[in-house]
């Protein structure tokens, strides 16, 4: 038997407890699983006296959700998208900054200014089977990230239609400022996951890494986990993007969750799931979207040009069943022969 418990899956994440073997000397390993932003999330960290940080984790979170929040109506983002207020805190300062890098380095691939063609579609709040091109166009008039800027404290839009959604970005700085807390308080080393997006610092007691499972594409959206690779990452953010358990099919034809901001369009391409690494959580997160709305050519093309990413990307095959992969040059797959 493989032994899978040192293996934590990217994408739809599942923690097994290490098989670290510590002694009385070395810190203790503490694992905490609850829900936040309507997700999952786990934390696992080693600690002197395997204090439990469960109340102060949940905290930081009930803080975070609301500032950052698109679905709680009282949080600072959603009082902003109703403009009730121009006024940011710390939390929605470095988030939206950070996207508007990201949104500029990507041409627009990543935008968080594109909720409004995400529910038009039927992957928001409402749904929806077929979308006329006059309501797309309507919609397109206020979607860009070019629309809305930060100045002096204050958001200021060119339309008062625009709204921000942090949500493939927000889940990823999460789990930065969660490690980042740990650290803090005097933990060897931490991961934290939260509904696919994680973030590491740090090694292991026993000198190794964090194991990251990558998981194979599943044939329905809820089929368990299988994996053919993994990683070994520490100090490292990695999220997951995929289309392959979020989608819906009308007569015969797949509608990917996943929106060009530039067309206002699904897209249509045949890259099934893009996992990136980067220095932190927020900004994998925020390119793994970005990837999946470029598709797989120029995806490979960005990634191959930065330094400071690296990407696992899933492809279909001509076969319904079959795929291929592509990993970046600086990405190191093993198998479970290497376990």
């Amino acid at each position: 038997m493989f032994k899978t418990q040192n293996i934590i899956f990217a994408a739809a994440l599942l923690m097994f407890a290490s098989s670290c073997k510590l002694t009385d000397r070395e810190p203790s390993m503490v694992s905490i699983r609850g829900m936040v932003f309507g997700t999952y999330y786990t934390v696992t960290y080693y600690e002197e006296n395997g204090i439990v940080y469960q109340q102060e984790i949940d905290s930081i979170f009930a803080d975070f959700n609301s500032s950052l929040s698109f679905y709680d109506r009282q949080s600072l983002l959603s009082r902003i998208n109703k403009n009730e207020t121009t006024v940011v805190d710390d939390y929605f300062e470095v988030v939206f900054s950070r996207a508007r890098e990201i949104s500029s380095e990507t041409g627009g691939a990543f935008d968080v200014t594109v909720f409004p063609l995400v529910d038009a579609w039927g992957f928001g709040v409402s749904f929806r089977e077929e979308v006329a091109q006059g309501e797309l166009d309507s919609i397109l008039e206020f979607v860009g990230y070019e629309k809305i800027r930060l100045e002096d404290g204050h958001i200021v839009k060119e339309d008062e239609r625009v709204q921000v959604d942090f949500n493939a970005i927000a889940k990823g700085y999460a789990a930065d400022i969660i490690c980042d807390y740990l650290m803090s308080a005097g933990a060897y080393s931490c991961l934290v996951e939260i509904g696919g997006d994680l973030a590491t610092r740090g090694l292991k007691p026993d000198g190794t890494a964090w194991r990251i499972g990558l998981e194979v594409p599943a044939e329905h959206s809820d089929s368990p986990q299988e994996w053919d690779f993994f990683v070994e990452i520490r100090d490292t953010g990695l999220a997951t993007s995929g289309d392959y358990r979020r989608y819906y099919e009308v007569d015969g034809k797949r509608y990917s969750h996943t929106i060009d901001p530039e067309t206002g369009y699904p897209v249509e391409h045949n890259m099934l799931s893009a996992s990136v690494f980067a220095g932190d959580g927020l900004s994998a997160d925020a390119y793994a979207t970005a990837l999946m709305a470029m598709g797989p050519d120029r995806a490979i093309e960005f990634v191959e040009s930065r330094e400071d990413l690296e990407a696992y990307l899933i492809l279909a095959g001509d076969d319904q069943d079959e795929f291929t992969f592509y990993a970046s040059t600086g990405l190191e797959l093993k198998t479970r022969e290497d376990l």
